[in-house]
């Protein structure tokens, strides 16, 4: 069963913690080269797979006893509030490896490699296996975290310098920053409490 509230907030966190990472830079660099439709559907399938990953990890955890589970997540995402709240911003660029030609194929797989790559392991990744255990409904969650991922992609690619115009980096980053303070508040009383 699809809970919208879940969605609400998986949508709310991915697409926070996401914006500010350098796959939306990626994508905004990809979309100026190549036609924005080729790019976005390497990138969307991408971020889907990852996804699929993330909850299948999240789903796991949900076997464990809810207090372990709880304190856990709480622990992670604490960490992932942190991580940014303290990164730095070294200017550091993704090299993107052009394709030969502009066909479907070779722009929507140099698109799929470089987030698949890029986002292996990051921090929107944990963030959704540890939604997917926190609530406890893989589909609410990964159509939210899709949803957002793909949102951030669609930005990048279409205009995300434009948005950087209007509502500073920083900013993104300490809400998504706050939001995941009060997740891991929530998470960590749910396992004391619980």
């Amino acid at each position: 069963m699809i809970s919208l509230t879940v969605m609400a907030i998986t949508f709310g966190v991915i697409f926070l913690a996401e914006l500010p990472d350098k796959t939306a830079l990626a994508g905004l660099m990809l979309g100026t080269r190549y036609r924005a439709s080729y790019v976005f559907a390497g990138v969307a399938a991408a971020f889907a797979v990852h996804v699929a990953l993330a909850i299948a990890a999240g789903s796991v955890l949900t076997l464990l006893p809810h207090r372990l589970v709880q304190a856990v997540v709480g622990v992670l995402f604490l960490a992932g509030a942190l991580m940014l709240l303290l990164k730095k911003d070294d200017g550091e660029e993704e090299s993107i490896k052009a394709p030969a030609d502009q066909s479907f194929w070779k722009v929507s797989g140099a698109g799929f490699m470089l987030i698949l790559v890029a986002e292996f392991g990051d921090l929107t990744q944990i963030m959704t296996a540890n939604l997917a255990a926190r609530y406890d409904n893989p589909l609410s969650v990964g159509v939210g975290a899709v949803l957002a991922l793909w949102a951030v992609a669609g930005i990048g690619i279409l205009g995300g310098r434009t948005l950087m115009k209007y509502v500073p980096l920083k900013l993104i980053t300490k809400v998504a920053a706050c939001l995941m303070l009060a997740l891991a508040g929530f998470s960590l009383f749910e396992a004391i409490t619980g």
